[in-house]
């Protein structure tokens, strides 16, 4: 079962960086825990992919229970993308998608409105770099799959 942070309520703001092909990395501020980083295995889907994006969640609510319903967050998160996309699916309106497995293998996903979430613009990306550098070196040599199968699987 996803942890979807209460709806989507409980996370604030944030960016996340796929201009690593493979990796995507940032930082989002969540109800109760405040800044987390983030370094995930995988790339962006659709428009998104290659580029990096921002968010302001307009419905955030900084609620004391996401401190117990998120009780067991990994702080940092590393991980494996699942699907990063501002259109996920055919049959809905187009919108910020974030989902991920934790090394742990925890599910997490957030999704957002249209209006809260854009790709950054180069101004923006250039005040990310130093940012996204410093996550991608604290934190990628710590990743590995999330995937629940053994080499084995694959002969």
């Amino acid at each position: 079962m996803a942890q979807k942070f209460g709806n989507g309520r409980w996370v604030k703001e944030g960016f996340l960086d796929n201009r690593v092909h493979g990796l995507v990395v940032g930082r989002i501020i969540l109800a109760v825990w405040g800044p987390v980083e983030m370094c995930l295995k995988g790339d962006f889907k659709g428009e998104i992919a290659g580029k990096a994006i921002a968010f302001h969640n307009s419905r955030f609510e900084d609620e004391d229970l996401a401190g117990q319903a998120l009780g067991d967050f990994e702080i940092p998160q590393v991980g494996e993308v699942s699907l990063i996309s501002f259109d996920p699916h055919p049959n809905l309106p187009p919108h910020p998608y974030v989902e991920w497995f934790s090394i742990r293998r925890n599910h997490y996903r957030f999704e957002l409105n249209p209006e809260d979430a854009w790709i950054v613009s180069e101004q923006e990306a250039l005040e990310l770099d130093a940012q996204s550098a410093a996550i991608r070196s604290s934190l990628a040599d710590q990743l590995r799959s999330t995937r629940e199968r053994a080499d084995s699987d694959w002969i």
